[in-house]
């Protein structure tokens, strides 16, 4: 007989599945085979691939089987015992270890005929084993969770590698007195290096070590959301902070004021890692907060950021003037750099210079003049601004218009045969105009030498693996912005979140404004006009507000409605 039509025994779980008619035989045979193929229990494959839910496949179990079913998710996760049993065979059996009782250790499991699970767990640990039963998907975040606290913990500091990183000098000279005071504590120095690689592995794009008063608690920021990752104890506090300022070439006997420093961490001979480094007194002790720039992070394609075909075209469009100024705006870690950086890597060119002034320089490009604004020596983003226009600039960019004097110099360079590209903090485009304003550019300035403001934020994108749709009432989608027509029939998905994602979220992309300054928007802002003003015109120039942006991705399915109302308003 053909192998693919042999019939295989179900027993157990399985077989109770089947008698309940939650799945015929034939697919329960299917589905055993392909959980086979890729080396998963049945139960895991079966929620996985959303055939049957977590909680159908618990009940059924706990009535085959007379166990009570328990709420992993409600379970404190300090008291799993994590390193008495190997993380490997955890995640291959998808049975966790919640607590031990004297010699005997119990065992959270999703699929209590798992005997092989109990059996492993009972020769690793040398203890006698007993199952409790939970929802498959609530125990798969519950060990990822426990596995992210222990990737962080003290105790898992054992591999070597942690102690050959190589960290390169960043050019920056700390006094004698403190590189004297390294803190060479080698657990510290492990558990520093291995939360600054976690932090790279996963993507993050900042890390905090924050002090309180009875606990210190580190959180890194992952797709714009803060989640933490360690607790150290409160006696090695001082050392961490140490060890960070050390790296940072800081004065480490300085703890009254904030410091500024940079480390430089290189991964391989072709890729290195920048971290930018502030501390801050606290009531409790220093916080350090560290921001990890990777410059790959920026070499991404004008494809990749999130424009639609309309907001591209003026973009593209604006960058290939030969003068004038570009605006960016948003918060900060709302992507403005790398927008700005697409459009320097698009002009790029050997016949082209471009100069630019950041505090500090975040990403190093080939063919591009950098420099690194430092106030204390005088060299400000004016002084810069200055230097540059005596260099036979073709392209200038400013990392931030903070000043009169900045954004004067600016104005003018664009007015005189250069391409200038800089940022404001401002919440959106029209804002922007009247910013430049209050900080005192006329407005006869402002129309002649402003092409293009683009406001930007950075939505969360639903995860593909697990994103599902969500059945709202018309209203609500009319509330939200959408047309009543398209309410009745649009589709809209959820968060929902997998062993792939973070809360049903991964990664990010570009929710934009891209408003061109019209010749009817110039007449308006000579005319002294208001933000609302600016406004109204640019919705008859058909200009996307930032929110509208968002509702295009909410019909794309790329998010979701919970994460456009988080970064945009009605």
């Amino acid at each position: 007989m053909p192998a693919s039509t042999e019939k295989i025994y179900l027993g157990g779980l399985a077989r109770r599945l089947v008698l309940d008619g939650l799945l015929t035989e034939e697919a329960a045979h299917k589905h055993f085979v392909a959980a086979s193929k890729q080396k998963k229990t049945f139960v895991t494959f079966l929620v996985s691939q959303k055939v049957l839910d977590g909680q159908t496949i618990a009940l059924a179990a706990s009535d085959e089987f007379g166990m009570p079913l328990f709420d992993i998710s409600a379970l404190n996760r300090e008291v799993i015992p994590r390193s008495i049993v190997d993380e490997k065979l955890i995640r291959k059996h998808h049975a966790l270890p919640m607590f031990k009782r004297g010699n005997k250790l119990f065992v959270a499991v999703s699929d209590p005929t798992n005997l092989q699970a109990l059996d492993e767990i009972k020769f690793q640990t040398r203890m006698s084993t007993e199952a409790i039963l939970v929802e498959e998907d609530k125990l798969a975040k519950v060990i990822d969770a426990a596995m992210d606290d222990d990737d962080t913990s003290m105790a898992d500091l054992l591999d070597d590698d942690l102690d050959n990183i190589d960290f390169e000098d960043t050019g920056d000279k700390a006094p004698a007195d403190d590189i004297d005071s390294d803190i060479d504590d080698a657990p510290v120095v492990r558990f520093v290096n291995k939360i600054l690689l976690d932090s790279i592995k996963k993507g993050a794009s900042d890390i905090h070590f924050e002090p309180y008063e009875k606990s210190f608690r580190i959180r890194t920021r992952q797709d714009g959301i803060l989640k933490e990752v360690a607790s150290p104890p409160m006696n090695i506090a001082n050392k961490l902070t140490s060890r960070i300022k050390v790296m940072s070439r800081m004065n480490i006997s300085e703890r009254r004021i904030p410091q500024d420093g940079r480390i430089k961490m290189a991964l391989s001979k072709n890729r290195a890692i920048d971290f930018r480094v502030n501390t801050c007194p606290t009531l409790y002790g220093e916080k350090i907060v560290l921001r990890i720039l990777d410059p790959t992070s920026a070499q991404v394609g004008i494809e990749q950021l999130g424009f639609d075909p309309a907001q591209k075209a003026n973009f593209l469009k604006a960058i290939t003037k030969p003068y004038g100024m570009i605006l960016v705006t948003g918060p900060t870690g709302s992507g403005k750099t790398v927008s700005l950086y697409t459009a320097l890597n698009i002009l790029n060119n050997p016949d082209i210079n471009i100069s630019t002034a950041e505090d500090p320089v975040e990403i190093t490009v080939p063919g591009i003049n950098q420099v690194n604004v430092n106030p204390k020596t005088g060299l400000t983003f004016a002084e810069a601004l200055r230097a540059f226009l005596r260099q036979d600039p073709d392209i200038i960019m400013v990392g931030e218009i903070r000043d009169l004097e900045t954004a004067e110099i600016s104005v003018k360079a664009a007015q005189t045969g250069h391409l200038v590209l800089s940022t404001l903090h401002t919440n959106d485009a029209p804002q922007t105009l009247n910013r430049l304003n209050q900080m005192g550019i006329p407005p006869y300035n402002i129309a002649s030498a402003v092409l293009l403001i683009m406001a930007q934020r950075l939505a969360r994108k639903l995860c593909e693996s697990c994103k599902k749709e969500e059945d709202l009432p018309a209203e609500l989608l009319v509330k939200e912005g959408f047309s009543e027509k398209e309410a009745k029939k649009m589709k809209v998905f959820k968060a929902v979140g997998c062993d792939n994602c973070i809360s049903g979220y991964k990664g990010r992309i570009g929710i934009f404004q891209v408003m061109p300054v019209s010749e009817a928007m110039e007449k308006l802002i000579i005319a002294g006009c208001s933000t609302k003003d600016l406004e109204e015109q640019s919705a008859k120039d058909g200009i996307l507000t930032l929110r509208q942006s968002g509702l295009e991705k909410i019909r794309a399915g790329i998010t979701s409605i919970e994460e456009i109302n988080r970064i945009t308003k009605d």
